[in-house]
């Protein structure tokens, strides 16, 4: 079959979905306002819930682990731990949005959503494919706002939407009393008192995200300066690949990496060798299971990176009991309690050098 054929047999398999969705839709019925300022009628009742990618994957998985479809991508063994139990073999339906997407709508009508929700960026791209997929398919989708701040009017707003607020609630008093201990202890810093942030990411080290990127805000939200700064307020946002000569120029005096092949080489790489962070050993390795704590992907798991970041950046400042704090947050937002051997496991080398 040719692709034009097969776009118009999704095409008429989509519109009779919508008819008949639309014939079988409740009398009472939501309007919510979502991040990108659209209004999106959605079910009285939200029982299924669609993750267009894994940032809404971990934002449901937190909130609502029962209304979840379905992971993006299923558990790694190395992740499955720190996931609860019954939520590990949930099965895998793909991504709609983000590096490659894997659903077509076919697949995604299967799984017979009440709504859809993105959590990310919210620019003209994404809410393009939101009205698309929505006038596609008959299924509501909300677009939620993933910057970092946003971080406790998104828990609210999606958990009043999928009818789980006062979940939402004590999530976002959490992060917000959090990121209340972070400025305070943050006040009246010069800038020639932070340390200058290079995140290494993949297993060379030279990808990296730009100073405002939605993977690299956490530098700047712990109170670091991310070298990777283009000096010009016009440049795009983003991940970017450099060369050794650039992160040599800008020799930042600490290295915060998710990827264990570029921890374990950097120490004896030459091309490293004389970067300050690496001559003073503040390479710090980031834990990354079930989720990233400093990216990968960039959603609510983070807010965990925020708690072990700044005793790192600012040890005089921040004393955090590292191992109690992930006990807590594992339990609040993960669903899991963590005995001795998973926290050794998982913040081994989180602390310098193997």
């Amino acid at each position: 079959m040719s692709k034009h054929a097969l776009d118009l047999a999704r095409l008429a398999v989509a519109c009779c979905a919508l008819l008949l969705l639309t014939m079988a839709a409740p009398a009472s019925a939501r309007t919510v306002t979502d991040s990108a300022g659209r209004q999106v009628e959605i079910p009285a009742k939200v029982n299924r819930v669609f993750a267009a990618g894994p940032p809404a994957a971990i934002l449901m998985y937190i909130l609502a682990p029962d209304k979840m479809t379905g992971w993006p991508r299923a558990p790694h063994a190395y992740e499955r731990p720190y996931i609860a139990e019954q939520y590990r073999d949930l099965p895998e339906t793909g991504r709609l949005t983000g590096r490659g997407n894997t659903v077509n709508l076919e697949r995604l009508l299967e799984a017979r959503p009440d709504l859809i929700i993105d959590f990310g960026s919210v620019n003209d791209t994404y809410k393009s494919l939101a009205d698309t997929v929505q006038a596609q398919t008959g299924i509501p989708y909300i677009l939620i706002d993933g910057r970092f701040e946003n971080t406790p009017a998104a828990l609210r707003l999606v958990a009043e939407a999928i009818g789980v607020t006062e979940r939402g609630d004590e999530l976002a008093a959490y992060v917000e009393e959090l990121f209340a201990e972070i400025d305070k202890g943050l006040a009246g810093i010069d800038d020639k008192d932070r340390p200058r942030v290079y995140m290494a990411r993949g297993p060379n080290g030279l990808e990296t995200g730009l100073k405002g990127s939605i993977n690299t805000e956490i530098i700047e939200r712990a109170g670091g300066i991310n070298v990777a700064d283009p000096g010009d307020a016009s440049t795009r946002r983003g991940i970017v690949n450099v060369s050794p000569e650039q992160v040599i120029v800008a020799n930042p005096d600490t290295i915060v990496t998710w990827d264990r092949t570029f921890f374990e080489a950097v120490w004896s790489d030459p091309l490293w060798a004389n970067i300050d962070a690496v001559k003073h050993q503040r390479v710090y390795l980031a834990p990354s299971a079930p989720f990233g704590w400093i990216d990968r992907p960039p959603s609510v798991n983070r807010i965990i990176g925020l708690r072990w970041l700044p005793g790192l950046f600012f040890p005089a400042r921040f004393q955090p009991d590292i191992r109690e704090e992930t006990r807590r947050f594992y339990k609040l937002f993960y669903h899991v309690d963590l005995d001795d051997a998973a926290l050794d496991r998982l913040i081994e080398w989180s602390n310098g050098k193997p």
